[in-house]
């Protein structure tokens, strides 16, 4: 066994609180973590497509901060926001697949994004290999408290009149959105921002009247009594709001959430993703990260990767055909 003076503990908090630092002095010794072999022997970047501070980047530092306990070594977080997260996850797919470039990939990258965006743009999960599932976020129709809407059908009433932000194109926050409207028959005006932050920060400065965005981001505005919420995209009601219907109570089935997953370059050896699992295993099972879900209003999705790769190939299909069936226009190529 290799022996090492380096402190661990306080590079995780260096590493928590962004900043990246390599193992300089220690040279990516592995003591005590997970695996074998000479993997890792140096820091493992883990590539965030969204702003610093959404729950995307949130989640990236959870797992994070407990990198250097369950590998050994740090795993300095970089933020490539764009395009719902295709400009990071491609940067990442095209990476050689030796386990030090990881991406935290959103389902809706997958399953939507790829839907209004030229093919040869699209992101493929053949260009991945998903190394376990993590979490489930909800997404949530929020009101301005102003309005007084406590209902789809005060929404309803008020159609044509209507403007609601969505989290940006080929989002999954647009999808739930624009299929809410149509099966409800509501004309609104949509606009599209970045990310959820600002469609909800809209919704507080009346700017729009609704918006959907995760619940994660909604639940201290919720909490305040500044936002409404009017209806949840989910097969049951979120155990943090409990009084909010579904839209499938509400009598429109629309399931639509967002699912977040690590994913590495694909063809890497087996044993590289092995340790891989192994170690964000490790982290997933430990009180701090549990209690980072519960915080943040995450349901845990810890699955395998093959079974993210099932699950989110089924609701790609799905979503096809309800927009389809819909006649809904995303944006696409023109957006």
């Amino acid at each position: 066994m290799s022996w090492c003076s380096c402190s661990r503990r306080p590079l995780a908090a260096v590493v928590a609180g962004g900043l990246s630092l390599g193992l300089v002095a220690c040279g990516g010794v592995t003591d005590g973590a997970v695996g074998g072999g000479d993997y890792p022997a140096e820091p493992i970047t883990l590539t965030v497509g969204q702003e610093p501070g959404g729950s995307t980047d949130l989640i990236a530092r959870a797992l994070a901060e407990g990198a250097q306990d369950a590998f050994g070594v740090s795993m300095p977080v970089e933020n490539q926001p764009g395009a719902n997260g295709a400009i990071a996850t491609q940067q990442v797919a095209n990476q050689n697949p030796d386990g030090y470039e990881l991406t935290l990939l959103n389902s809706t990258l997958i399953t939507t994004t790829a839907q209004v965006v030229p093919e040869e743009e699209a992101v493929s999960m053949d260009d991945l290999d998903v190394i376990m599932g993590l979490s489930r976020d909800d997404y949530i129709m929020v009101a301005n408290a102003d309005t007084g809407y406590e209902s789809v059908e005060d929404v309803e009433a008020d159609s044509g009149d209507i403007s609601y932000g969505t989290a940006g194109i080929g989002t999954g926050s647009q999808l739930a959105q624009l299929l809410l409207f149509e099966e409800a028959g509501i004309e609104g005006n949509e606009v599209p921002f970045d990310s959820g932050a600002p469609a909800l920060t809209a919704v507080m400065g009346g700017q729009v009247d609704v918006a959907t965005v995760q619940v994660g981001e909604a639940m201290p505005q919720i909490e305040a009594g500044t936002a409404t919420p009017l209806v949840i995209f989910s097969d049951e009601r979120n155990e943090h709001l409990e009084d909010v219907p579904t839209a499938v109570e509400e009598g429109y089935d629309i399931p639509v959430a967002q699912y977040r997953a690590v994913a590495m370059p694909a063809d890497a050896p087996e044993d590289v993703k092995d340790t891989l699992r192994e170690g964000f295993e490790e982290i997933a099972a430990t009180e701090d990260y549990q209690g980072f879900n519960d915080e943040n209003y995450l349901t845990p999705e810890e699955i395998s990767g093959e079974e993210v790769e099932e699950q989110w190939t089924g609701m790609a299909d799905e979503y096809a055909q309800r927009i389809e069936e819909n006649g809904l226009d995303l944006g696409g190529e023109d957006a």
